[in-house]
């Protein structure tokens, strides 16, 4: 008896980290030190002695059920890009600059190809986020998980400047909301969305193509969650404070817009403001899902919103343009109880 017939193959896991160095490698900082396979991680901090108060900022997260979805359509090297920006997003929420990100990943067998092609997705998730890609840990669980199952995870830190943070406590009445497009789904509500199409959830429904989506059912679901860092770092160059500001993601507005708030301001956001993706209102047909229950689950095709003076509202969507995201001012700030109103 040894591991490999216990079902944890050791070569096999040689084999991935050989494979995904390559990935890796291209995610690289200065401050970076030594390689990939040591016990941990290292990072020099020698750049935030600059700051006058530096301020740790962390994230962890996972996909969800969206993985399901990879499996199914047997394409891995996006979903990875999902698990960054679930955590570089609100690392960027509240106005830190991601520094670096580890992975793990637990699977029911180690196919290295398939590994490497996952990480090949958190590869790119940590360009987009100028992050760092300094470890992570593939574990095989035979008898936990099916041979073909896997899960995907992260953790990332990042820095900011105490005096730079967005809290919200500087939001004032009049102040302009402003939404960036997402790119669909996220990877948020995947539960519901895997229930309303639970008919189509094999390969041949999801590599169906639907004219009101542009592309089939499976390219548009697996479409990765945006990653909004450049585009907040882009805003604060331009010299934009950000009063506030909400990642959208599970919970959709109703949860998460009254976290960007402060006692005593309420958000009000017109909903006929920006376009919605189509695949919401599919969903939403098909799944005869109530309308509340869409902004309370999904993003309705907004993944981030910030709240900013409005005679900075224009500098601000003219450096969110620059970054490559789609900017639409949504609503405002107005005096009330905390919360939002979708009108």
């Amino acid at each position: 008896m040894d591991y490999k017939k216990a079902g944890v193959d050791i070569e096999a896991g040689y084999k991935s980290v050989e494979l995904m160095k390559a990935h890796v490698k291209k995610t690289m900082r200065e401050e970076v030190l030594g390689g990939l396979g040591g016990f941990s991680g290292a990072f020099s901090l020698a750049k935030i002695k600059e700051m006058e108060e530096p301020v740790l900022l962390s994230g962890t997260d996972g996909c969800g059920t969206k993985v399901k979805l990879s499996m199914i359509m047997d394409k891995h090297d996006t979903i990875g890009i999902d698990a960054v920006a679930m955590c570089v997003n609100d690392i960027a929420c509240a106005g830190g600059e991601p520094l670096f990100f580890l992975d793990y990943i637990a699977c029911g067998k180690n196919y290295p190809e398939k590994i490497a092609d996952i990480v090949k997705g958190v590869a790119e998730g940590c360009l987009q986020s100028e992050a760092a890609l300094i470890g992570g840990e593939t574990a095989e669980h035979p008898g936990l998980m099916a041979e073909d199952e896997y899960d995907l995870a992260g953790f990332a830190v990042g820095v900011c400047d105490k005096k730079e943070m967005i809290t919200g406590e500087n939001l004032a009445v009049g102040d302009v909301l402003i939404g960036m497009a997402s790119t669909g789904v996220h990877s948020n509500g995947f539960s519901l969305v895997r229930k309303v199409f639970e008919k189509e959830m094999d390969r041949e429904g999801l590599d169906t193509y639907y004219d009101e989506l542009g592309k089939t059912l499976g390219e548009t679901l697996l479409a990765p969650t945006r990653i909004y860092v450049k585009a907040l770092k882009n805003v604060k160059n331009a010299g934009v404070t950000v009063k506030a500001c909400s990642h959208i993601t599970g919970g959709g507005f109703y949860e998460n817009v009254p976290r960007m708030l402060k006692d005593g301001v309420h958000a009000v956001i017109r909903k006929d403001s920006y376009p919605v993706p189509p695949i919401f209102g599919m969903m939403q047909k098909k799944g005869q899902i109530e309308e509340q229950m869409m902004y309370n689950t999904f993003n309705m095709g907004i993944g981030m919103i910030v709240a900013v003076d409005p005679a900075d509202a224009e500098k601000a969507m003219e450096a969110m343009r620059a970054a490559g995201d789609t900017p639409y001012i949504i609503g405002s700030i107005e005096a009330g109880e905390k919360g939002v109103t979708l009108c």
